[in-house]
């Protein structure tokens, strides 16, 4: 429910007082081009600091450190996006995608074991994708072999996101290789110190080795680290899927449309060689007006999800609208910043590492939104949802 408008002025000035005095001031300087140790250590204490006052997890239940009424979380994510706050980098996937899994599939004892952990500094990484299954995950051939009281994991995972940081990953493995492809996988949660896990950075051309590939050679996961029933796993998984709407994209959605927004007039703003401004031109001007009003409207689109997710009455293709309006909007937008910023900013190969896909280095940036645009269901992927569980449309023919 709702609360009284006079509730929410008086929560909005109280967070707005929390961060004027607890948000680092200088934290992008502070974290651009830092060993990751200095990021961990950073995104560690920004967590504790957030759960001291009650901001870390509000979207998870009451009993759990959360409770917070939705329409408090949105102001939340807003004023923290107003105040250029870090963002939740390391605990991401452990706040969202491990929470919700746990939350809506695990078993008491899982929740009992983690849920604190994760409020405690526990970080997870996902163990989706593999070399032959992106898009198309349930392609997946990682395998897991039934073995006395527990399984054996062999294959590999791809794409797996600070799985170097990472104590648990959240597993997809096939169980049942007759079956049809939907139907016999399972979900697990995994020790990222059982032996036999190997973890190989990807060096990216920025230098950035935010992604990893995972191997798995005779790995022992417990039986006792399965969510729900075996080989229902895909089913399972689109709980943990689940969590990239709502809260994740509305604040996601509030930067792009503060600080990304605001990064990009200024680029624009400021003086060329020979005092000339970009912000003059009226092509200019026009592209940054049609910017403010599709972030406008993405921000109004999150808000009407969040609260219609929350009653209930949120549509099958919703969060594809949102995620399809989200990444392309972010790419046009960081697309532009590179352009106007010119030559220079082809040379800036580093960026605040707890900053999202808005920090202003706008080739990183950039380069950054494609990621947007693959995972999580490619651009493609999200017009088919929206088109055949949205509007109806005849499903596409598939291959035999």
């Amino acid at each position: 429910m709702t609360p009284p408008t006079g509730d929410l002025q008086e929560f909005r000035s109280s967070v707005r007082e929390w961060c004027r005095t607890h948000v680092p001031a200088d934290w992008r300087r502070a974290q651009t081009g830092v060993p990751d140790e200095e990021f961990v250590a950073f995104q560690k204490e920004w967590f504790q600091e957030l759960r001291r006052s009650g901001y870390a997890v509000p979207h998870w239940p009451r009993e759990w450190g959360g409770g917070m009424p939705v329409a408090e979380q949105i102001v939340l994510y807003q004023e923290l996006a107003a105040h250029d706050a870090p963002r939740l980098v390391l605990a991401f996937v452990s706040i969202h995608h491990a929470a919700s899994t746990l939350l809506a599939a695990g078993t008491d004892e899982q929740r009992r074991r983690h849920l604190p952990a994760i409020l405690d500094g526990e970080i997870w990484v996902q163990g989706f994708s593999e070399p032959d299954a992106g898009s198309d995950l349930a392609a997946l051939k990682t395998t897991a072999r039934r073995e006395r009281d527990g399984f054996v994991v062999n294959g590999q995972k791809l794409w797996a996101s600070g799985a170097t940081h990472a104590d648990w990953c959240l597993l997809l493995a096939r169980t049942d290789p007759a079956a049809p492809k939907r139907r016999g996988i399972s979900y697990f949660l995994m020790d990222m110190r059982t032996p036999g896990i190997d973890v190989r950075p990807i060096q990216q051309a920025t230098g950035e080795s935010h992604f990893c590939e995972v191997f798995l050679n005779d790995v022992v996961i417990p039986a006792e680290n399965l969510v729900g029933p075996e080989n229902e796993g895909w089913r399972v998984a689109q709980e943990t899927l689940g969590a990239e709407r709502g809260m994740t994209m509305l604040e996601l959605a509030e930067r792009l449309g503060n600080a990304g927004f605001r990064w990009l007039v200024e680029a624009c703003a400021r003086p060329g060689p020979g005092g000339e401004r970009l912000i003059d031109d009226s092509l200019v001007q026009d592209r940054l007006a049609a910017f403010e009003t599709e972030a406008t409207g993405l921000r109004a689109l999150c808000r009407d999800l969040v609260e219609r997710h929350d009653d209930g009455t949120a549509g099958p293709a919703d969060a594809s609208i949102v995620k399809l309006h989200y990444s392309e909007l972010l790419q046009r937008m960081t697309g532009f910043g590179a352009e106007v910023a010119g030559l220079a900013a082809h040379t800036e190969l580093r960026k605040p590492m707890s900053s999202g896909w808005e920090s202003g280095a706008w080739v990183l940036d950039f380069i950054g939104s494609w990621e947007w645009t693959i995972p999580g269901g490619t651009s493609e992927i999200q017009r088919t949802i929206i088109g055949e569980r949205g509007l109806g449309l005849p499903r596409e023919p598939r291959r035999s």
